[in-house]
């Protein structure tokens, strides 16, 4: 296990934010914290502990007048800390690579991937053409429906047809290097992880797996550990007091060592 920290950036400006509330019309969401920093304060913390894998996330949609804002503060995180942080939002075949040189070691993508609520494998095919598998995170984030959990894009909006299994981990992990993946309908909420995910995640394991999600204290980062099997990788936001939350950032990186 290890702790993957988070730069979520929204209409130009680093943010926590309740993952269901985002809305694309009105750039709105619910907001836990407004950071008065930039992003770069943020990427040169993390790499101060020498933490990797982090991710970056645009939260605008690129037609959105805040977009160029927000993709302005992720390459301020980028030039920061080269190497050791991952970006997402709008990532396509085309402007991956505009990332990497910039400094990710990896894209992170989703919506890109599916076509009218199913995996698109030629989008799959050309984006690593574009940057290599090993420069490749897919996010299949996801939320509950009925008693299964289905991929949802356009920044957690809208549902596919796609259940997260081990089938699809396993169809999916051809193109990649590792997934991301945030339980949306927690995210954001500090009200504890989904459990039957987890599960699902760590029973799987044969790449990394990061998961975010409802973490609100320290044993939340031990059901994780349990439920996931030792497999999974854990990002905190809301409830982490960089982001104005009630979780130390020294205690998490210690208890999440000693898992």
């Amino acid at each position: 296990m290890e702790f993957r920290p988070c730069i979520d950036i929204h209409n130009g400006l680093v943010k926590q934010i309740v993952g269901s509330s985002l809305q694309d019309e009105g750039d709105i969401a619910e907001e836990n914290f407004v950071s008065k920093r930039n992003a770069d304060f943020f990427a040169e913390f993390y790499a101060k502990d020498g933490l990797t894998g982090g991710h970056v996330i645009m939260l605008n949609r690129q037609d959105s007048p805040y977009y160029e804002q927000t993709k302005h503060q992720a390459m301020l995180a980028l030039e920061a800390y080269p190497g050791g942080l991952q970006i997402g939002g709008g990532i396509t075949a085309e402007n991956a690579a505009e990332f990497i040189q910039a400094g990710a070691s990896h894209v992170i993508v989703t919506s890109y991937i599916f076509s009218q609520g199913r995996i698109d494998y030629d989008h799959l095919e050309k984006l690593v053409a574009a940057v290599g598998k090993e420069h490749i995170v897919l996010d299949v984030s996801c939320r509950r429906k009925d008693d299964d959990y289905y991929v949802v894009t356009d920044r957690w909006q809208h549902f596919t047809k796609e259940k997260v299994n081990a089938a699809l981990l396993d169809k999916l992990a051809a193109y990649c290097d590792e997934f991301l993946i945030h339980a949306a309908d927690v995210e954001g909420k500090v009200s504890g992880v989904e459990e039957d995910l987890v599960r699902i995640l760590g029973s799987w394991g044969k790449i990394p797996v990061t998961y975010a999600g409802g973490i609100s204290d320290y044993d939340d980062i031990e059901t994780v550990k349990e439920l996931g099997e030792g497999r999974l990788n854990v990002t905190i936001g809301s409830a982490l007091d960089l982001f104005g939350g009630p979780m130390n950032y020294e205690t998490v990186l210690s208890c999440i060592q000693d898992v």
